[in-house]
């Protein structure tokens, strides 16, 4: 069975060409995509075993899907196969002052249609070592947060590493039902992933002196606010990006592990973004990663903000880089001279 195991939505996304906008562009390009899908794929192309989890219909999009998984490695045996219709969204790409945006037409999916009994989770985490999920799975409905709770108990039990990306999206739920929630799960998490806002936005906790809309960031607020985490869910770490927004097209990216002693700060990366969708799960899997491998915290911090830097500079949401081109430019290969 896979070691590292991760569950929640996989969806269809349809983007016009570019920088088209959704009501200039008449054929949208079909790409799959989703939080804890994208971090298994990074696993596996990282070379560990990797396996998501979700259900997905039937039919011949629903086997597209999973054949999109299949192709990097991952371990696709666990997704129960049912319900009527693969989640969508839909996506139009920013650039400059002009922001992404992103639509979702996911309700009655699958996934958020499932019942508890369609998963096993002891099957399921036998010889596993690590579980993740983000707070979007929760906040498809109460019944999939039931199953996130049933998931969590049964990955503590079999003594996993449980890690959690935060990953507040308005669209889907509340601050109030999201804290409500996830205040629930957060106590059987080891790992907690955020950005900027997702601690504020789910538990009220916020960054001092800091305004994320005008690009302005107070770093010793963020040691404060993982701190706040740590010990309020009694935490073994807490990883948080930092993005300055400069533009739609350019960001300054950088990240903070707190460690419940020692607060990591990576290096700063001025990237020109293709496309940031996927940035924030890649991030995670980069944490997953140099956790799992026995990095230290400051390189585990330095390998995950790099693996996301790289993404952000390739189209769709899977991460298609490996280990070595990680390590490249965390080790100061940053200059994207062509390699011959």
């Amino acid at each position: 069975m896979a070691k590292f195991i991760t569950f929640g939505e996989l969806m269809l996304r349809l983007a016009p060409k570019g920088y088209l906008r959704f009501l200039q562009e008449s054929e949208f390009q079909a790409t799959f995509g989703g939080g804890e899908a994208n971090v298994a794929v990074s696993l596996a192309n990282y070379g560990l075993d990797a396996a998501f989890v979700s259900k997905l219909p039937v039919h011949n999009i629903g086997q597209a899907a999973v054949n999109s998984l299949r192709y990097f490695g991952v371990d696709t045996s666990m997704i129960i196969r049912g319900g009527n219709r693969v989640g969508i969204y839909y996506l139009e790409k920013g650039a400059s002052q002009r922001p992404s945006k992103v639509i979702y037409d996911r309700s009655e999916s699958s996934i958020a249609d499932a019942v508890s009994s369609d998963f096993n989770w002891d099957i399921i985490f036998k010889d596993a070592e690590w579980f993740h999920f983000t707070g979007i799975t929760p906040a498809l409905g109460p019944n999939v947060a039931q199953i996130c709770f049933e998931a969590v108990l049964a990955a503590k039990k079999a003594g996993l590493t449980v890690s959690c990306d935060l990953n507040y999206r308005k669209n889907l739920w509340t601050s109030e039902k999201a804290e409500q929630t996830m205040s629930q799960l957060m106590e059987y998490v080891d790992v907690c992933i955020a950005n900027e806002e997702d601690a504020e936005k789910v538990f009220g906790i916020k960054a001092e002196n800091t305004d994320v809309t005008s690009g302005k960031l107070n770093y010793d607020g963020y040691k404060e606010v993982a701190h706040k985490l740590t010990n309020k869910f009694k935490l073994k770490y807490v990883a948080i990006t930092l993005r300055t927004s400069i533009s739609a097209n350019d960001n300054k990216w950088s990240a903070m592990l707190y460690d419940g002693v020692n607060y990591h700060f990576s290096k700063s990366y001025d990237i020109h973004i293709v496309d940031r969708v996927g940035g924030g799960d890649s991030f995670g899997a980069g944490i997953i990663y140099g956790l799992s491998q026995k990095m230290s915290a400051s390189e585990s911090i330095e390998f995950a903000v790099a693996a996301s830097c790289l993404k952000q500079t390739i189209e769709g949401d899977f991460n298609y880089v490996s280990v070595q081109e990680v390590k490249n430019l965390m080790n100061g290969n940053r200059t994207g001279r062509v390699q011959r």
